[in-house]
């Protein structure tokens, strides 16, 4: 039976139950904020409300805003003397107080049927859609640098998206059951996991942190939630939506921390029942070694769940479409500032094609604005998310400037004065092992390496083989044995593989998101698969005729 409240929830949205309690749920409508657009006017109001103010946001756990004396502050990365948040981080002694919170209201949460659960995030989900949109899309675009269209793309339709859909597959999951055979009837439970789990969330998507704290709680887990430092301000605000929407105190535990004593700590204790972590290759690294390094404490195995970035490719055939290949690659290398796991960082192209790929590249590489997204809704992207980043960037430009091998072709000024600006930009490289081909920069640095056309087989095993990463990559050519071929040899080069688009743009229910190799363990959210990672299943088996005799027929 339907608790009403889902009922009409899902009417409200278009969705409609069928038989064995499907749900049908579609992706949310990505709006265009054309001018006089409603949507454009509630965002620019949501904008000015922002202008200037600097909000105060506690850890929270259970129902208690606690500060402690380690404050902290978020700035607006494109105008840096903005304090856009003042939080604090959570110590030791608060991070173990969440933890035994959290554990004191699993079992409840966990034996709430289903239903109950996915009700609280598809109202979210409604929330997001209708009255909050212009807050957490404005709190995004201030906080975190990103444009209006990336930022409903992220903080809007993907994270709206991540909700309905995991609610989705959450109350289709009791579905799938095993078969029951005369006299026995057999059912599987999906219970969450045995102790908490640990959500460590990045900077670049705010529904990344909606998810990786959401998936979990939604599947009856319990959660510490240690969003970035540089994303606050919109994580509070997905955090409050959830509570507002109806998830309980002590659920989700909104802890901001410092990195190292947040692993220190989960991984400390007895009850870690999984981590869901987005961010670094090493950081990644350090808390599985942590995890090893514990395992006798602990009750159960923990859950290891991670996506760590990628160095992402643009394969270009001789046969491929140019335009499609310079508007894509444009896109994908420099949409926000190059910030995304999923940005192509390396073009090959070859060289019948390469003059005009270059020459198109750089006409349109001049019409691309850098700047203040809230000022100048023209504005292509903004600054990088803070100076960790910007000086990262700049020591990779200065590598291109000095290195004989690289030459860059367009772009690549640095001016953190106001804001942490780089300027995009491109670089042609004659050595294709170049640490500029191999290593994830995470700025807007588009590299290029050009090879002779009927060499386009040992390209492929080259691509392959450069990177330790397999995130994203794309094919663009119209030689359909070409793409074949591609295909095959580098099966194992990207989790999600594009032909003849860009390598960025994944969709929820789509284009399932995560790639292997140094890039993470391929969970791909936006799909069945990924809740139902966050589930223990048990297997029950009642028999309803009683058992005569101990002997087996053949002995008597």
């Amino acid at each position: 039976m339907l608790l009403p409240f889902l009922q009409r929830s899902l009417s409200r949205v278009g969705l409609r139950w069928r038989h064995r309690t499907t749900v049908e749920v579609a992706n949310e409508p990505v709006l265009a904020f054309m001018s006089g657009s409603p949507e454009r006017t509630a965002l620019q109001k949501a904008l000015a409300d922002l202008k200037g103010k600097t909000e105060a946001i506690p850890c929270v756990v259970g129902d208690e805003e606690v500060w402690t004396s380690d404050v902290k502050y978020q700035v607006s990365p494109f105008n840096h003397v903005h304090k856009v948040a003042k939080y604090c981080y959570a110590d030791k002694d608060l991070l173990n107080k969440a933890i035994d919170a959290s554990l004191a209201a699993r079992r409840e949460w966990d034996l709430r049927p289903v239903q109950d659960r996915a009700q609280i995030f598809f109202k979210a989900a409604d929330m997001l859609s209708g009255p909050r949109r212009a807050e957490v899309l404005a709190k995004t675009m201030v906080g975190q640098a990103k444009t209006v269209i990336q930022a409903e793309i992220d903080a809007a339709a993907e994270l709206i998206d991540f909700f309905r859909f995991n609610a989705k597959y959450a109350v289709e999951l009791e579905n799938e059951q095993p078969l029951s055979v005369p006299p026995s009837t057999n059912r599987m439970v999906y219970r969450g996991l045995e102790g908490f789990v640990a959500a460590v969330s990045p900077f670049n998507f705010t529904a990344i942190g909606g998810n990786l704290a959401g998936a979990p709680a939604l599947m009856g887990n319990v959660v510490l939630w240690k969003p970035s430092d540089t994303a606050i301000l919109a994580s509070y605000a997905v955090y409050k939506i959830l509570r507002e929407a109806g998830l309980p105190p002590n659920i989700v535990q909104f802890v901001p921390a410092d990195g190292p004593v947040f692993g220190d700590t989960v991984t400390a204790s007895e009850h870690l029942g999984g981590i869901n972590f987005t961010g670094s290759v090493p950081t990644f690294k350090r808390l599985w070694k942590q995890v090893s390094e514990n395992l006798d404490r602990y009750r159960t195995f923990p859950r290891l769940a991670g996506e760590c970035g990628g160095k992402n490719f643009h394969f270009v055939h001789a046969s491929a479409d140019v335009s499609s290949v310079v508007s894509g690659t444009l896109r994908s290398a420099f949409e926000y500032g190059g910030q995304k796991c999923s940005a192509c960082s390396r073009l090959y192209a070859p060289d019948s094609l390469w003059p005009r790929i270059k020459a198109e590249l750089l006409e349109e590489h001049q019409k691309i604005k850098v700047g203040d997204p809230t000022e100048d809704f023209g504005t292509f992207f903004s600054a990088v998310i803070d100076h960790k980043s910007f000086e990262r960037i700049k020591k990779w430009l200065r590598h291109a400037e000095t290195s004989p091998n690289l030459s860059i072709l367009a772009g690549g000024r640095c001016d953190d004065k106001v804001g942490y600006f780089v300027q995009p930009c491109i670089i042609e490289t004659k050595d294709p092992k170049d640490p500029i081909m191999q290593e994830e920069i995470f700025g807007p640095v588009l590299s290029v390496y050009v090879y002779p056309e009927k060499q386009y087989r040992e390209i492929l095993q080259l691509i392959d083989s450069t990177s330790p990463y397999g995130l994203t990559g794309a094919v663009f050519a119209q030689e359909k044995s070409v793409v074949a071929e591609a295909s095959k040899l580098l099966r194992n080069a990207a989790g999600n593989f594009y032909i003849n688009d860009k390598s960025t743009g994944s969709v929820v229910a789509q284009q399932p998101f995560g790639g292997s190799r140094a890039s993470g363990t391929n969970d791909k959210p936006g799909s069945p698969y990924y809740v139902l990672r966050w589930t223990s299943p048990q297997a029950v088996k009642e028999t309803h005729a009683p058992l005569g005799d101990w002997r087996y027929p053949y002995m008597q």
